[in-house]
């Protein structure tokens, strides 16, 4: 599944008001992260997963981990805050048309 610019949008929108759900911490990505990552996306759609990191290059391998892990669409990174989207089985959110 691939976003369109106009879904990015609509979603970036959404998601501005959103807190961070999953914060990484020392042990960095675990099997409990990703499970948590896909619990949240099941359970809301759209989360922001804050990866902190001194270094500019793990930080972009293991945000490109998380979204290939957890088979989410990736709408945003913003500093150290990854936004991700994929359709729960019950959806939440209408995408508008492409």
């Amino acid at each position: 599944m691939s976003l369109t610019n106009k879904q990015k949008q609509f979603l970036k929108a959404k998601a501005h008001e959103l807190k961070p759900v999953i914060l990484l911490g020392g042990n960095g990505l675990t099997e409990g992260v990703m499970a948590e990552v896909d619990l949240a996306l099941e359970h809301h759609e759209l989360i922001k997963v804050k990866v902190p990191s001194i270094d500019r290059e793990e930080k972009l391998a293991v945000m490109d981990a998380i979204v290939r892990e957890a088979k989410a669409e990736k709408v945003q990174v913003i500093g150290h805050i990854l936004v991700l989207y994929r359709a729960a089985k019950d959806k939440k959110l209408q995408l508008p048309r492409g």
